[in-house]
């Protein structure tokens, strides 16, 4: 199996996993406990069908939006994710170099990356799964040392030292921390600001009294609280609450460029994922990411010939139903 083969989701996943050793895998594949929401963060989509229209003389759609101040090209862009370099030496370059080829946008996180030297935890298995996968190792041993780029000034944690960045992590979310801190940074910053884990309609109407220009509807990928809602069952309340407000961003779940569809008509500004461009950037770098994004653009620009859509502006509440 190669890149050229990879046509969905499930493709590149497959491909990724036979090229990362499995504790790098699974840190991307898993979720929080269960894995229920995880699971139903894509599934939720299928409660949803889209209604075409026929004889719209469609031409060339326009795949557009704006999103921050700022225009792209389709309306999809890639998640902040930590420590891509687990993934492929190149990292966060590579995913940003297809981003900006496609006219969407990268997001850094704060746990950005270049290399690799977090130690991960080894067992047997886990020792044995690294060593049959030679071009892995090749490419750990002949670049660049990794080190957290955003952070190294601020900790040692994950860059020389035998202690799990994930120390460093836990230590930053300080349970203590409230709206105002929010609407401090807010004011700080003095530009287009977004609030990502957005899940309620008090907490989106909270985010637009204190001044945020955008909202990430966002369970984090399922990776922290199992059982909660997913984004996109709880976007259409939001949009009705304040989509005339600030720009809305759906995180979770996306896989097809229906889905992106389905999102932007239930009041979505634009979506953003994680998952699918790791593991595209797992399974091939640059060219992976490249792959995937055309695979998104192409589907994306299909089906909204196929829906008799002239321009995403088009997607609204008429071109969906919902089964319940």
């Amino acid at each position: 199996m190669s890149l050229k083969n990879c046509y969905n989701f499930e493709d590149f996943r497959k491909l990724a996993k036979k090229k990362l050793p499995a504790p790098i895998f699974h840190y991307i594949d898993g979720g929080a406990d269960d894995e229920t929401t995880l699971k139903r963060n894509t599934n939720s989509f299928d409660d949803c069908d889209l209604i075409p229209n026929i004889l719209r003389s469609v031409g060339e759609p326009d795949l557009s939006t704006t999103v921050f101040g700022r225009k792209i090209d389709m309306p999809i862009f890639l998640s902040p994710t930590a420590m891509q370099s687990l993934y492929h030496p190149d990292g966060d370059k590579a995913s940003a170099r297809a981003a900006e080829k496609f006219g969407t946008m990268y997001s850094m996180s704060t746990m950005a990356s270049t290399g690799f030297t977090t130690p991960p935890k080894f067992t047997l298995e886990s020792i044995m799964n690294f060593a049959m996968r030679p071009g892995w190792l090749f490419r750990y041993f002949t670049n660049k040392k990794f080190e957290l780029a955003n952070i190294k000034h601020k900790t040692d944690k994950g860059t020389n030292i035998t202690k799990s960045v994930i120390d460093y992590v836990n230590e930053q979310y300080d349970p203590q921390m409230n709206w105002e801190d929010a609407e401090y940074c807010i004011k700080k910053w003095d530009g287009p600001f977004a609030l990502k884990g957005v899940m309620s309609v008090e907490d989106a109407k909270r985010a637009v009294d204190i001044g945020c220009t955008a909202i990430i509807i966002s369970n984090h990928g399922g990776r922290q609280l199992d059982g909660s809602r997913t984004p996109f069952d709880q976007l259409k309340a939001i949009s009705d609450a304040v989509g005339d407000k600030l720009e809305i961003i759906l995180d979770g779940g996306v896989r097809r460029g229906t889905h992106v569809l389905k999102a932007l008509a239930a009041g979505a500004t634009a979506c953003s994922f994680g998952k699918a461009f790791l593991f595209s950037l797992g399974a091939g770098g640059q060219q992976g990411v490249e792959r995937l994004l055309q695979n998104m653009h192409d589907e994306i620009r299909r089906n909204m010939i196929l829906m008799g859509c002239k321009s995403v502006k088009e997607l609204d509440r008429s071109k969906i139903i919902y089964r319940n």
